[in-house]
Formats: structure tokens, C-alpha cells, sequence
């Protein structure tokens, strides 16, 4: 089995990948602080919870937007598997076409995500990923990746909000039932949560015109279940896009 590791700014999603598809699923904080010993023994126990072992662990893929796990990682990888990790990014096939100006400026979990995106819905297809940072990426009906949006995240943004806002407290980031609040907690829950669809929304739409016409948009993401119902015009959750892409990169640099 393969390990794919998408690690993001703020968490870090695991999935142990089987022939018959995705076998095992875990998301733990991004701390980039951790040897890869320490990674090593976490990993290890999340493994344990479904029965498995890193015996079972025949190689690693990885997309990172943080270096400092990068080489832990990596380090990690070969000492536990006996070979070196892939690591998306430049020189690894993806079977994308990447139209950016700076092909090496894009995210590996963004091109992890056009990757399977397009295997999922064809092209052209908009993918909106809700992390620490709210993108878009779209790829067009030639199936290159063009680029994107990136945004403030929602939690990113609440976090900036209440700390510069000596009035404001932190509220739950759950779907407030209007947009004219009746109260504080209301009132923020609609600027945050529903400000962020409208803006998805906004920039979708935007790019459905530069596009020329419609087309799938698929949500991932930390967020992906709770921000896709109050969105107009995603058409698809899933949260395991990247892991999915993670996998089909594999497959090409087998």
C-alpha cells in the first residue's frame, strides 16, 4: 500500500491507499516543529487504529506546502519504507499541462487537486479548496491547469477579526440561519460564513466567463461539507480530492 501526505499550513491529511482505493483516512495539526522520529511514531499510531504497520507501507507520496516537513518527510520515508518518497513538484509527471508563468510557484496540493478533478469530472472543471487559504484553480477544456484565485480562508480570516476587534469574541463557525443577524454571534457568523460563499460564488462565476461557459466545480478541503451548501455553484464535495490526485501521480511515476 502507498502512503500519500498532503501537508498543509495548518493540518496535515494522511490516506493510506490500497489497489481497491482509498483504505485509511487521517487528518492531524500541521506542526512543523516535529523531527521525522516524531512523525514517524504519530504516523505509526494512526496506522495501528485501522491494524496496519509501516510494513504495510510499500512507498510515500507527498504534496507540501510547508519545506521544513518536506525533509522530515522525506527523511521519514526512507527509514521507514527503504526508498526515497515522491514528492510532487517540478520533474515528477503529472499528466497535467501547466499554463502558470511560473510553473514552480503552484502548490503541489494544487496541482494534486487538478489532477483528480479532472479524472473525476473531465475538463474544464474549477476546483475550490477550503483550507487555511480559500483557491481556485481551474483547468480548462485542453485540460491545462491555468491558475486560480487565492483568498483569506475562513478561519484565517475569524482569527485576524477577533484579534484586531477588541469588542468582538471568537464564535463557532457554524451556518447562521439568516444574513441579517439579530445579534452579535449571528452577525459575525453570517459575515464570515456566508461573505465566503458569496466571494466563491463571485469569483466562480467570474471565471465560468473567462471560460466561456459553465462547468463542474468541486469543493475540498477542511471545510469543504459545511461552506458547499451555502455556495450557489459547486456542484461536487469531495473531501479526499488531493489524496485522490496524490495517487494518480503515483500511478504515472510508477
Amino acid at each position: 500500500m502507498i502512503l500519500a501526505v498532503d501537508i498543509g499550513n495548518t493540518q496535515t491529511v494522511i490516506g493510506l491507499i490500497a489497489d481497491s482505493g482509498l483504505d485509511g483516512r487521517w487528518r492531524m495539526a500541521t506542526d512543523a516543529s516535529l523531527t521525522a522520529d516524531e512523525i514517524r511514531v504519530k504516523v505509526g499510531a494512526l496506522l495501528e487504529l485501522d491494524g496496519r504497520s509501516w510494513p504495510d507501507v510499500a512507498g510515500v507520496v507527498i504534496a507540501s506546502v510547508v519545506p521544513a516537513l518536506t525533509a522530515a518527510y522525506e527523511d521519514l520515508a526512507e527509514r521507514a519504507t527503504g526508498r526515497a518518497p515522491l514528492v510532487v513538484g517540478p520533474g515528477v509527471k503529472t499528466g497535467l499541462s501547466v499554463a502558470y508563468e511560473n510553473p514552480r510557484e503552484v502548490g503541489a496540493d494544487r496541482i494534486a487537486n487538478a489532477v483528480a478533478a479532472i479524472a473525476a469530472s473531465g475538463a474544464p472543471v474549477v476546483v475550490v479548496d477550503f483550507g487555511t487559504a480559500t483557491t481556485l484553480d481551474v483547468v480548462d477544456a485542453s485540460g491545462a491547469y491555468l491558475g486560480g484565485a487565492i483568498a483569506a480562508g475562513i478561519e484565517t480570516s475569524a482569527e485576524a477579526l477577533f484579534s484586531r476587534a477588541a469588542r468582538l469574541s471568537a464564535v463557532d463557525l457554524e451556518p447562521p440561519a439568516r444574513v441579517i443577524g439579530r445579534n452579535t454571534r449571528e452577525s459575525l457568523q453570517a459575515g464570515l460564513l456566508l461573505g465566503e460563499a458569496a466571494m466563491v460564488d463571485g469569483l466562480v462565476r467570474r471565471t465560468w466567463a473567462e471560460l466561456g461557459g459553465e462547468c463542474p466545480v468541486i469543493a475540498t478541503g477542511g471545510l469543504a461539507e459545511r461552506m458547499a451548501p451555502l455556495c450557489e455553484t459547486i456542484t461536487a464535495v469531495d473531501g479526499d480530492l488531493t489524496l485522490k490526485g496524490l495517487r494518480i501521480v503515483w500511478e504515472r511515476n510508477a
